[in-house]
């Protein structure tokens, strides 16, 4: 009854896959977590098992939105990773990649898999499950036999679901257990001599932050004669350098929002916004804190706003601090590509970064107009900027080249990775046309790549256990090595010829190896989350570079 209803009517097999691969992903095993990816791999495989038949434009569909979405969020750190100052990590990346494609070549070819066995390994053991597309769309185009192309086809998810385990598990222990051994240094002590120049703050969980509050808004009555008669401007000047803001003032019956000029009388009440430490170090001696609820119930916006201002790029968070402009403001976190960087006043400000700012709205509003682009939490996607972006690169990506005697295309999925790097770029300039706010990025993201690796699955289920008996145990021991040895000689690489630090090469690894569950590892093993200052631009180049090298170890195994 079940299987003629999933049979009949096959968007509901598709949705029960979704519902029982995210199930799945939940499940931990220590401190593995099975995840979405392989979740919904697994759920596909199970249902697949009833011979379920869904169109393949359905899977091309989920895995458009999934490549263009992924473009879009690492687009501005990819084009940023061209300046100079970030040559080492492109360098390491370019190594470790390809050493991946051709580890994954050589141990096929030795262990005699066939290019669907290879592509899979290739994708599992480096956790880049693009290439399970980008590799099947490669092998339809060859010149064999429909069931012939059907069989290596269902190969690929074989080899990805056995070697995405063992492939990410090692390489965790390797980054956590083996490499800081291999350098010869204690991760915990790198991180606090990397702290002396960078200072970094404890990440939480969704829902929690830190009871810890940087600024703080307090009120207080002026009573002692040196501050009556002074200016606001005065005022603010003589206490630590601009690092206090008065927000408002009640002179007796008034509330007042002040100006420079405005002078001090005594018994005015002053809304103080500081510095926790300048609140404790400085402020004491002014007057007494009151509690004026009035006083202190006005609006303060928190918003996002996106540096594209060229006068801003490359400034550190001291030097935005003096600008005129910011005053009045508070700094509360630094986002790029994504991630939280530490927020501390030598912190470089790249063009695309995303300052999440609080003020009084009409001075967040003039601020805003030198960084960049303030985002009013419209709720609103660009479909008009998606649809375009995705039609423009599956136009780019029917073009294709010959090498070797071999013809490689983008594909149309590959080009719309391109084309959401290029259009993720543009939005960064000019943040007014293509929003995606992050709710549906997260849809594109997660709900594209889960359908399209559970679509993989219902497919390859018929044949999965039989294509599992026939690959044999050797494929744990080829994940194995196609995982860790670009990576070791990417550790001795970076270290001895890029003269790395090492915790952001560590970093820079897991970015290379496309691993965010090896990011959140060497944080946790560390105890802080520097890594993540390498993490962003080679995880940016190395997805282009993975993606890409789908169809090219396809060629390199035809």
């Amino acid at each position: 009854m079940v299987t003629a209803i999933l049979r009949e009517h096959p968007e509901l097999a598709l949705f029960l896959c979704l519902a029982l691969g995210f199930l799945i992903g939940r499940i931990k095993i220590g401190t593995f977590k099975i995840g979405v990816v392989l979740g919904t791999l697994f759920a596909g495989i199970l249902i697949g098992q009833l011979d379920i038949e869904i169109p393949g434009i359905v899977k091309t569909v989920f895995f458009d939105l999934f490549l263009f979405s992924t473009g879009y969020k690492v687009g501005p750190q990819f084009f940023q990773g061209f300046k100079k100052n970030a040559f080492p990590q492109l360098l390491l990346t370019l190594v470790i990649c390809l050493s991946c494609l051709l580890v994954a070549y050589s141990v096929s070819t030795f262990l005699g898999y066939d290019v669907g066995t290879a592509a899979g390994l290739l994708a599992g053991a480096f956790s880049e499950s693009t290439v399970i597309g980008t590799a099947s769309d490669a092998i339809s185009h060859l010149n064999l036999a429909d069931a012939e192309k059907t069989r290596l086809i269902n190969n690929i998810p074989v080899a990805y679901s056995v070697t995405y385990l063992v492939g990410a598990t090692s390489f965790v222990f390797f980054l956590t257990a083996i490499a800081p051994k291999l350098l010869g240094i204690n991760l915990v002590e790198e991180s606090n001599k990397l702290a002396e120049t960078i200072t970094g703050e404890t990440e939480y969980g969704p829902g929690m932050k830190s009871a810890y509050q940087r600024w703080i808004i307090r009120a207080y009555r002026i009573t002692n004669e040196k501050w009556i008669g002074i200016t606001i401007s005065d005022f603010e000047k003589s206490i630590s350098n601009k690092n206090i803001v008065i927000q408002r003032i009640r002179h007796k019956d008034q509330l007042i929002d002040p100006k420079p000029d405005t002078i001090i009388r005594k018994d005015d009440v002053l809304v103080i916004m500081a510095l926790h430490g300048i609140i404790l170090e400085s402020l004491f001696s002014i007057g007494p804190e009151v509690l004026d609820e009035e006083l202190l119930n006005f609006p303060l916006a928190h918003l996002d706003v996106t540096i594209t201002n060229k006068a801003i790029d490359g400034l550190t968070v001291k030097l935005l601090r003096k600008k005129e402009f910011y005053h009045g403001l508070m700094l509360n976190k630094i986002t790029r590509e994504n991630h939280e960087i530490p927020l501390e006043s030598r912190t470089v400000l790249n063009r695309g970064d995303i300052l999440n700012l609080s003020g009084r709205p009409a001075k967040l509003e003039e601020a805003a107009k030198e960084i960049g682009y303030l985002d009013r939490l419209s709720p609103e996607t660009d479909i008009i900027f998606v649809g375009l972006g995705i039609v423009l690169g599956g136009l780019i990506g029917l073009l294709s080249v010959t090498l070797f005697g071999v013809s490689i295309t983008l594909t149309t999925s590959g080009g719309a990775l391109v084309m959401g790097l290029i259009f993720g770029w543009l939005h960064s300039r000019t943040p007014v046309f293509g929003r995606i706010p992050e709710p549906a990025l997260w849809i594109f993201d997660n709900v594209g790549l889960a359908a399209f690796i559970g679509l993989v699955g219902l497919a390859a289920g018929p044949s999965f256990i039989s294509g599992l008996k026939e690959t044999g145990f050797g494929i744990l021991f080829a994940g194995v090595a196609v995982a860790l040895i670009p990576h070791i000689i990417g550790l001795y690489f970076g270290r001895y010829i890029l003269k790395m630090n090492p915790i952001i090469l560590l970093g820079a690894q897991t970015g290379s190896g496309t691993s965010t569950i090896g990011l959140k590892a060497i944080q946790d093993a560390s105890g802080s989350k520097f890594p993540v200052l390498g993490y962003t631009i080679p995880y940016a180049l190395a997805n282009i570079l993975l993606t890409a090298f789908g169809p090219i170890l396809v060629g390199m195994m035809s």
